[in-house]
Parts: structure tokens; C-alpha cells; sequence
């Protein structure tokens, strides 16, 4: 079992583009969802796949278990999803000895644009990098989950810049 334990940040300019070492293109859809778990199938790059299991109530902080699937199953599962299929492209930002992850949403949540940063304790008091804005981290409408299965993109006008690219 593994531990996330993470903070998450709305996105201000365009700051960390220069400093993205990566990107991955994910396709992201929940097919089971309640307060404290979820289920989420995910396509990445359209290559490879994965299962993953969350379970807590902690803003920041869940245990997690991620299974690679086969494409196949991902896609047939992804068909069964509920709510909203999430698309996003992911870049990786190294920051002050802590990876960043800026996630720039399409789909209905076109212009979103939204940063991670993982933990390695709750504890851990990250260097903001100046292209971070407000912290959500516990604002449920930014949890990929309720995005999914709620669709709160009208609550989230505010954040949405658009276009994204």
C-alpha cells in the first residue's frame, strides 16, 4: 500500500512551462465513488493503463493502490464511467527538491489549470514556486473525483483561463 499525500494549488501564468521536464496525456474516468473511496481507470498517452483504489477522507493525505490493467479492459471500463471522462495533459515540474505536477485540463474543464505537489510527509513545507496561486487543497470541487462525478465546471468558471493549451 502506498500513502498520497499531497497539496494542490491553482495555477497563476505560465510561469512553469520553462521548467516542465515531462508531460503525459491522460484520459481519466471513476467507475465506482463514494466519501472516503473511489475507483478510477486511467489511460495514459493511449498506450498503457491503470486501476487505481483510494480510500480515506484526509484532504491530503489517502492510501492508494494502483494496478496496471490491460488497454482493453481500461477502455471497456472507461465506457462504464460515471459522470464526466476527464482529460488532461500532465507536466512534471522538479521545484526545490520537490516534484510539482501541473495538470492543464480540456475537455468541459477547458482552462483549468492546476498544480500537485507530492509529500513524502504532512509535515513537508514545499518552496512555492511564484507561478502557484490559491491553495484547494480539501476545496472538494478540485478533487479529480467530484469534477468527474458532480461536473462543478460552472462553480469553477472562475479558475478556467481559457483557451488552454
Amino acid at each position: 500500500m502506498a500513502k498520497e499525500i499531497e497539496r494542490k494549488f491553482l495555477v497563476k501564468g505560465d510561469g512553469w512551462r520553462s521548467e516542465a521536464t515531462s508531460s503525459k496525456n491522460f484520459v481519466q474516468a471513476y467507475i465506482a465513488a463514494m466519501d472516503d473511496r473511489s475507483v478510477r481507470v486511467r489511460l495514459v498517452d493511449g498506450k498503457r493503463a491503470t486501476l487505481t483504489v483510494k480510500i480515506g477522507s484526509k484532504s491530503f493525505s489517502r492510501d492508494e493502490f494502483e494496478y496496471a490493467i490491460p488497454l482493453s479492459d481500461a477502455e471497456e471500463l472507461l465506457s462504464s464511467a460515471i459522470g464526466i471522462i476527464l482529460e488532461k495533459r500532465r507536466y512534471t515540474v522538479e521545484h526545490e527538491g520537490f516534484i510539482w505536477e501541473v495538470d492543464v485540463y480540456g475537455g468541459v474543464y477547458r482552462g483549468l489549470v492546476v498544480a500537485e505537489v507530492e509529500l513524502q510527509d504532512e509535515a513537508d513545507t514545499p518552496e512555492l514556486p511564484d507561478w502557484i496561486g490559491r491553495e484547494v487543497t480539501g476545496d472538494g470541487r478540485y478533487s479529480n473525483m467530484v469534477m468527474a462525478t458532480e461536473n462543478v465546471s460552472a462553480e469553477l468558471s472562475h479558475a478556467l483561463s481559457r483557451p488552454a493549451r
